[in-house]
């Protein structure tokens, strides 16, 4: 198992070694990694360059490292998307060949906060519709979403019945098209109301998507907050050269 001497730096090749033995099975999903110094000792390389080797590997989500337990093999993303396409999370969901879901657990009607005010451009009295849920796939919870819309924008009987999606929703009337969305991905480590909902493991790390999502007429129409599972989803954007 010992890694072939090249011309890179030795935790790239480490690196590289790893994810070809994980691919190929020797570490399996949720496998638990050798010590540190059994598995340099069947690299052949320094503790030193396993443990940067380690440390990219943790950043990438490949691996994860649990104080006085040990290092495992992190599953791989179930769900993946890009993130230039404006898509659902059930799509997302139905694309991978399971079933979505959604568990519905609060929505509001309330006077917006300042930050609601500056966020919608709305008055004062304006009410804003907030909802918490949880998006599923094949029954078990994926992401966990806070959305806030203007309740102007919303059929007047949507909280009642509470089925559909949203872009759905507000375009239900013919006035109103969503038709881009500014986003904004953070990485965040245990949060204390989406990763128990979410059944996650105090280690397991979330993705945290920010989006404003704007009409035709340039207006934020709908503000969603969705935490995913990172050890569910991965999402990419595809760059080019101007």
């Amino acid at each position: 198992m010992s890694i072939k001497i090249d011309q890179r730096h030795l935790y790239l090749q480490v690196i590289d070694r790893i994810k070809k033995d994980i691919d190929n099975g020797v570490f399996k999903e949720k496998e638990k990694l050798p010590s540190e110094f059994e598995l340099a000792k069947m690299l052949g390389v320094s503790r030193a360059t396993l443990r940067e080797a380690l440390r990219l590997l943790e950043e990438e989500n490949v691996i994860v490292r649990r104080h006085g337990v040990g290092t495992f093999i992190n599953s791989k993303p179930v769900f993946t998307s890009g993130i230039e396409h404006l898509s659902s999370v059930s799509s997302m969901i139905k694309q991978a060949g399971m079933e979505p879901g959604v568990i519905y657990l609060s929505s509001l009607q309330s006077l917006p906060t300042e930050e609601d005010i500056q966020r919608f451009g709305c008055a004062k009295e304006d009410l804003i519709v907030s909802i918490e849920r949880v998006r599923t796939a094949d029954g078990d919870p994926v992401v966990y979403c806070v959305d806030k819309v203007p309740a102007k924008y919303l059929p007047e009987d949507y909280l009642s019945r509470q089925e559909g999606s949203l872009f759905s929703a507000l375009e239900q009337s013919g006035d109103l098209r969503v038709s881009h969305a500014v986003t904004f991905i953070d990485p965040m480590g245990y949060h204390d109301v989406a990763s128990p909902t979410l059944n996650c493991e105090p280690e397991t790390a979330l993705l945290v998507l920010k989006q404003l999502h704007y009409d035709e007429q340039d207006r934020v129409v709908l503000y969603s907050k969705n935490y995913f599972r990172a050890d569910k989803f991965s999402f990419h954007v595809i760059r080019k050269r101007v």
